[in-house]
């Protein structure tokens, strides 16, 4: 089950041909996105991934997004979903093709994958790999584009294919001087205590939706929660460590190159905060 919504509300055919072939979203991966979970025909956090889609498209220089426009397109996506309670819904920005000056726009809706209902059932395993910059890069090269979720994921997806071919199931990138940065698609947070802490965007990393929404809940409800720089023997010595994100929602990180991390007994507590 799929469901393809372009910007003006119309639906088109997902298993017809869409894009050009000298799209440079195709050609270079020039272009930006934000993967939204749907819940019961509703978008969780929509506005917020409006924002970071309008920060990212002006990280690569492309127009600002029309926001009405894309809540129309996701509006027509999910009244037209009718699989599973939970769809992802992901929102498509490319340049277009070269020399128009048109963007391609569009959101394409699926279902969850059974692999990341897995994880968030079992948690994961990760590997700390190095980013290959040190932390604070971004300010001094925003060229980079460091901090955008732009279409350039080559380097995220062969981070996690080496996880898996090392008998893991995600990655946690470390900065070249050793600081946590995040996960090849999720923020990092840890717990000591009753303190939430997660990596500032400053060191090198996507701001995380989902770990803002976390962060407000777990404030009203009393937590400490702390935007400051980790070291990795911050989250091996943690009361609990996720990933988290739109779709994943919380995983649990039970080990870190091998090393199992304590149970951690906030995961329940944490996850209700979320609603799953």
């Amino acid at each position: 089950m799929r469901v393809l919504a372009m910007l003006d509300g119309s639906l088109a055919d997902p298993d017809r041909p869409l894009l050009r072939a000298d799209d440079l979203g195709v050609q270079r991966g020039d272009g930006v996105f934000e993967t939204v979970l749907v819940v019961d025909g509703r978008p969780r956090k929509l506005d917020a991934h409006l924002e970071r889609l309008a920060r990212s498209a002006a990280l690569l220089d492309l127009p600002e997004p029309d926001r009405a426009a894309w809540r129309r397109c996701a509006a027509a996506a999910c009244a037209a979903w009718d699989g599973p309670p939970e769809m992802v819904l992901k929102l498509v920005l490319t340049r277009g093709v070269d020399g128009t000056g048109v963007p391609t726009a569009f959101a394409l809706g699926t279902p969850v994958p059974e692999l990341v209902l897995r994880q968030r059932r079992e948690g994961v395993r990760v590997l700390a790999l190095d980013r290959g910059y040190e932390a604070g890069t971004g300010e001094r090269a925003p060229w980079l584009l460091i901090g955008a979720k732009s279409l350039s994921y080559a380097t995220n997806m062969a981070a996690q294919r080496y996880a898996r071919a090392h008998d893991a199931d995600d990655v946690l990138f470390v900065s070249s001087d050793g600081w946590v940065l995040e996960a090849a698609t999720a923020s990092v947070v840890v717990a000591h205590g009753s303190v939430l802490r997660t990596p500032p965007a400053t060191a090198g990393l996507l701001p995380g939706t989902t770990q803002q929404q976390l962060f407000e809940a777990a404030e009203e409800a009393g937590w400490v929660t702390k935007v400051e720089p980790l070291r990795l023997d911050d989250v091996l010595s943690a009361d609990g460590a996720w990933l988290v994100s739109s779709v994943r929602q919380l995983a649990l990180i039970r080990s870190v190159d091998g090393r199992p991390l304590r149970a951690s007994t906030h995961d329940a507590t944490l996850r209700e905060l979320l609603r799953l």
